[in-house]
């Protein structure tokens, strides 16, 4: 059953599945794709503007992390290792968050959330990431704001360009 989501740029968007209509290309992703291999798809979170919040979403349509095959287990973690180096070394971030859950309304994807200091205003433990993206979307969403997240995706995306992981 379609459902609406709003954006970070203002779109409002109805589907299905927001990580099938974002891998396949159907939901241009902020900024464009960060990196995409045959088993996951690397994009800026497209509703909260964050510089460096990275979503690492499987192409292929599952809930669980016990349902990787073994392939996509070696992808996996070589990419978010990866990724984590590239938002320490390239855009300054000396702590993220990362959340999975098996309860949503998309398929697998990992949100890896950095920590910044404005951020503590909100608490410092994974109760303050709600309070935190709502700011995001409702108070950072603005030219400015997406000219440092567009920024940070483009120096994440120069980084991954060439990686290539050990699974095949």
């Amino acid at each position: 059953m379609p459902r609406k989501i709003s954006l970070a740029d203002g779109r409002i968007v109805e589907v299905e599945c927001l990580s099938c209509a974002l891998t396949s290309g159907l939901v241009p992703s902020t900024g464009g794709v960060i990196y995409e291999s045959k088993n996951f798809h690397v994009h800026q979170d497209v509703a909260y503007p964050i510089r460096g919040l990275v979503i690492v979403a499987s192409k292929r349509h599952f809930y669980s992390m016990d349902e990787l095959t073994n392939e996509e287990q070696i992808e996996y973690i070589s990419l978010i290792h990866k990724i984590r180096g590239e938002q320490r070394t390239r855009l300054g971030i000396d702590k993220v968050y990362y959340f999975y859950n098996e309860d949503t309304t998309h398929h697998f994807h990992l949100w890896m959330v950095p920590r910044y200091e404005w951020m503590k205003q909100f608490g410092n433990s994974v109760e303050s990431l709600r309070p935190v993206l709502l700011h995001a979307r409702n108070q950072m969403n603005n030219e400015e704001n997406m000219k440092t997240v567009i920024e940070g995706i483009n120096e994440l995306r120069k980084e991954l360009r060439d990686f290539v992981s050990n699974s095949g």
